[in-house]
């Protein structure tokens, strides 16, 4: 649920706005009342709202775009974004205007790169292979600090390209005797290009259920990024083919109770039955904290017979990663060559790891810290520990 604040002589950025789902207000207490969105307090920005400039969105996944409909008319700043996140927003928002991303933030007192999720992927599925001579271009122009993801801060390597998940994909698919139904996040708009060449592959038909796969594909299509040869059938013909001519891209992939993937395990999904002999693969990781939920779910789908495979616990490449391994972090430091590094986006294992990785790459500072902490980036870097209330409320969704 990331939102970032970035503060110069009485004025701040916002960098992301987002959600989680099913999670207790107090993640100390995991067993307490969950709620079904949750975002980060904005009590600290909102009282001082008059100093907001704009918020910066980096991309459209909901734990960094999520509750912006929530909470944008508490501020009714200028939202900076990429032209397809911006048409997300759009679906979400219609009175809001939008610019092209900003990448670097520049102050008198520094110049800093917020990385947002990144990877190097030289066959990423909807566009060229990464681009190192942005960065290293970066490296040029003295870069004070690199505020960066630590979610796989903690693996060795390189992280695996999204083009080989297709054929562990595939594999999996035509083993299958009846229905297939894969979980992934909705906004993996790569992983649904793959399911679709999958089931093109397989002779299968491909079908989404959930409202925000709906929208996703949709704009890959308005935005060129879908094959244009590759159709999807009306998700209300899906329970008519034969099993073996089934392939459903579903919603809740970290067991969330209202999702598809759950109402398919309950047997109450309004068009698709599964049957004994069908299978369900997860193609995602699953995010701390949602081990529980997710085992309930795969508990659910096991009682009736039905395979799940987790791609975790597979021997075939069937998730990537849309986040950097540690040699990936070292490359992006040798490029960017900055003054220091300020890991984020983990937890307090990630972030350590994070800040290991940046020292062996030649970075000379690192500052880590939790939510609430204020990081100072001038000429004398530090951290204001507690600087700001930090803490969680719910998000009322219809």
């Amino acid at each position: 649920m990331n939102m970032n604040l970035y503060g110069h002589a009485g004025r701040w950025l916002m960098i992301d706005c987002g959600v989680s789902f099913d999670e207790p207000l107090n993640p100390a207490k995991p067993n307490s009342l969950k709620h079904e969105v949750v975002c980060a307090d904005p009590r600290f920005i909102t009282d001082n709202k008059d100093e907001l400039e704009a918020i910066i969105i980096t991309h459209a996944h909901e734990d960094h775009i999520g509750a912006i409909e929530d909470l944008w008319l508490r501020w009714q700043k200028p939202i900076y974004t990429t032209p397809y996140t911006a048409a997300v927003l759009r679906k979400k928002l219609a009175y809001t205007a939008f610019a092209e991303l900003v990448s670097i933030i520049e102050t008198p007192a520094a110049r800093v790169l917020h990385t947002g999720d990144w990877k190097i992927d030289a066959q990423p599925i909807t566009s060229a292979g990464f681009d190192s001579g942005v960065f290293q271009r970066l490296g040029l122009t003295g870069i004070d600090a690199v505020v960066g993801d630590s979610t796989n801060a903690m693996k060795p390597g390189w992280s695996t390209s999204e083009a080989d998940c297709h054929d562990g994909l595939l594999a999996e698919v035509k083993e299958a005797q009846g229905r297939v139904v894969v979980g992934c996040f909705s906004s993996n708009i790569a992983r649904l290009i793959t399911l679709a060449r999958v089931a093109e592959a397989s002779g299968r038909y491909l079908a989404v259920l959930g409202r925000s796969l709906e929208r996703n594909v949709g704009l890959a299509r308005q935005f060129g990024l879908w094959p244009e040869h590759i159709e999807l059938i009306d998700h209300t013909h899906v329970g008519y083919l034969p099993a073996r001519e089934v392939l459903v891209v579903a919603t809740g992939c970290q067991g969330e109770s209202r999702a598809a993937l759950n109402r398919l395990a309950d047997d109450s999904h309004p068009h698709l039955v599964l049957d004994k002999g069908d299978k369900v693969i997860m193609s995602a990781i699953i995010i701390p904290g949602n081990e529980l939920d997710i085992q309930r779910l795969t508990n659910k789908f096991k009682a009736r017979r039905i395979e799940v495979v987790h791609a975790e616990q597979s021997d075939r490449i069937l998730h990537a990663s849309g986040h950097p391994n540690q040699e990936e972090l070292k490359q992006l430091y040798q490029w960017v060559k900055p003054r220091m590094v300020i890991p984020t986006h983990g937890g307090p294992d990630h972030m350590k790891a994070h800040a290991e990785v940046a020292k062996k790459a030649g970075v000379r500072m690192t500052l880590t810290g939790m939510n609430g902490d204020l990081f100072k980036i001038g000429l004398q870097p530090s951290v204001r520990r507690n600087a700001v209330k930090a803490g969680r409320i719910a998000l009322a969704r219809d």
